[in-house]
């Protein structure tokens, strides 16, 4: 008894020594990404114009960033979790193409009413989700090729939609909403980043809320199911939770990919399985990584920029396949 209270106490600090060594990475990229750019900024004595500079363009894009990337890593860890399956994140299941066609309908049948964007990629969001997890649930479970077919199934058909959808569009949109498909954080605003912050964090406490039940669920539903968890309700919660932060993510900055399948693996090989500390820690960490592509996206070939999509793809494709090697 008293080695398991050790070992507890042990891990509890563990915990603790690595949320504090999270947040204080944060601090320091999110500094470092507000003082760099196409224009130095000093850390003190900001002019008149750089602080323009800093607190109407560098602030809201950062902070959007950080939500997208706290947001795109909890569904991972959420998803992950529930499909028991490592490969299963947000952008390989289609679920953020669900979410960019819904937020392509707004952009060109409603374009006046700015809530329809969020709204229609929720949509998108949950309905991709439905669509792959009906494909990939079977009376012997599911396996990866399954899910991987599945998702690229569905990801492909509705990209096929997406691209009909573009040619309604005149060439100057068409230019921008594509740079915006590969991800983009340009066009970050403060309600952009007021309805993302206010998704990543219901969502997160969703998620945070089925932790201990998804943490059953990943030794099996049925075992889940004797220990008293109401699996119905769980997958309920958890894909009402990842469409909601997905659809939100995607409307202000478009597919930002891998974010969920990397970030949530790293925080498993460092803190283990137990999902009250993987979501949570998914968030920090998801934010950590989003701030520091769109950085690089943003200062690599100064003063043009790259999406911050195709950074994180860069990163994310490798691991992918290091992934699928191993299973």
């Amino acid at each position: 008894m008293a080695l398991t209270q050790r070992s507890q106490r042990t891990q509890r600090n563990r915990a603790v020594w690595l949320g504090g060594a999270l947040l204080l990475l944060l601090v320091v990229v999110l500094l470092g990404a507000a003082m760099l750019g196409a224009e130095r900024l000093p850390i003190l004595d900001l002019s008149e114009q750089q602080w323009s500079i800093l607190y109407d363009i560098r602030v809201p894009r950062i902070l959007l960033g950080a939500c997208v990337g706290a947001s795109l890593a909890v569904a991972g860890a959420g998803l992950q979790s529930l499909l028991r399956n490592p490969l299963a994140e947000p952008y390989l299941l289609g679920v953020s193409n669900g979410a960019a066609l819904g937020t392509m309908v707004a952009f060109v049948f409603f374009q006046s009413l700015e809530i329809t964007r969020p709204l229609l990629a929720f949509a998108g969001a949950g309905l991709a989700t439905i669509a792959v997890y009906r494909m990939v649930k079977n009376r012997t479970g599911m396996n990866v090729e399954r899910l991987v077919l599945s998702g690229v199934i569905v990801t492909t058909f509705l990209s096929s939609v997406i691209v009909m959808l573009t040619t309604l569009l005149d060439a100057a949109k068409l230019r921008s909403f594509t740079f915006w498909l590969l991800g983009d954080l340009s066009q970050a605003t403060r309600n952009g980043v007021y309805l993302s912050l206010g998704a990543v964090v219901i969502g997160t406490i969703i998620l945070m809320s089925q932790a201990r039940a998804l943490n059953l669920m990943m030794v099996g539903e049925r075992d889940a199911f004797d220990f008293g968890v109401e699996v119905g309700r769980v997958r309920m919660m958890v894909f009402g939770a990842s469409s909601l932060v997905v659809g939100a993510a995607v409307a202000a900055s478009g597919s930002v990919g891998y974010v969920g399948l990397i970030v949530p693996h790293l925080v498993r090989l460092t803190v283990g399985s137990d999902n009250r500390l993987v979501v949570p820690f998914s968030a920090i960490a998801g934010a950590i990584f989003v701030v520091f592509a769109d950085t690089i996206a943003r200062t690599a070939i100064a003063p043009r920029e790259l999406p911050v999509g195709a950074v994180t793809a860069l990163i994310g494709a490798p691991m992918f396949i290091y992934l699928l090697r191993r299973n």
